[in-house]
């Protein structure tokens, strides 16, 4: 394995000690710079040529990328994907120089190792817990438990405080998308039983409400032939009894009062019930 394998092997950025122990000289580790084979992001830091610009910058800035951030890094659901870096630092830390980046000075919830530069998945919950909205936080914290990346009950004895307690509480290992945690908690005030991704004649429905009700979502997928068997399944479910409504993920996202209001008509009219 060549040096630029070990630091990539390590993520792409590592101490510079993680390499002596490892069993790399300062030599090679000097000419593997020299030749541009790796750079220096900080005195005691080296990276990859083609690092994630965020891990370059946390080593830099002597930080670990946390909250939003690393929810994006790790594939979760965040509805503003806009918001500048996010990093956090112990809170006596002082002399951190994070520029265009929002810096958390905040205790971790699980102890940070100092050659970190990412955030324990914890740690992450608990900033976006604090740093979002109740519903955006839980479309993150939902998707992370449904991917497993943390488990309820591990959570659960952990020392969260304030919303992080909150969400708790509410958060569901189930849910695999924030569309559908946006749509479950804003409408859990009806009383419906909401089942999300319901199997009916042979495909999956986004959402069946109460017995008759189904819901679906239409995105940027739906055209050509994913467009055509979505019409021929949308009959299939008309013959078979059930009200579909359909709406797109614009209106679910932005104009949710729209969303509202078709479904408060449709469960007002009886729509969701077994004939």
């Amino acid at each position: 394995m060549s040096i630029e394998d070990e630091v990539r092997h390590g993520g792409g950025v590592v101490r510079v000690r993680r390499l002596r122990e490892r069993g790399w000289s300062e030599r090679s580790v000097r000419t593997a710079v020299d030749l541009q084979r790796l750079q220096r992001p900080r005195k005691g830091w080296v990276a990859v040529p083609d690092a994630d610009p965020h891990l370059v910058a946390a080593a830099r800035a002597g930080v670990v990328v946390s909250c939003v951030t690393q929810a994006e890094r790790l594939g979760l659901w965040v509805l503003d994907r806009g918001r500048r870096p996010h990093v956090a630092a112990p809170p006596r830390s002082g002399t951190v120089r994070a520029a265009r980046a929002h810096v958390h000075w905040a205790e971790p919830i699980v102890p940070r190792h100092p050659d970190a530069v990412v955030d324990e998945i914890e740690n992450v919950l608990a900033l976006v817990a604090q740093c979002l909205s109740f519903e955006e936080a839980l479309i993150v914290w939902e998707p992370a438990l449904d991917k497993k990346l943390v488990r309820l009950e591990e959570l659960r004895r952990l020392p969260f405080r304030g919303s992080a307690r909150r969400l708790l509480e509410c958060a569901s290992p189930y849910s695999g998308s924030g569309l559908e945690t946006i749509f479950v908690s804003r409408l859990g005030w009806l009383g419906v039983p909401i089942v999300p991704q319901a199997w009916i004649a042979g495909h999956r429905v986004d959402f069946l409400i109460g017995a008759r009700l189904v819901i679906q979502i239409d995105g940027g997928t739906h055209v050509g032939a994913q467009r055509t068997s979505d019409i021929a399944h949308h009959a299939e479910l008309m013959l078979l009894g059930y009200h579909v409504i359909r709406v797109g993920y614009s209106q679910l996202v932005d104009r949710w009062h729209e969303v509202q209001a078709l479904i408060m008509r449709a469960v007002a009219q009886g729509l969701h019930r077994e004939k």
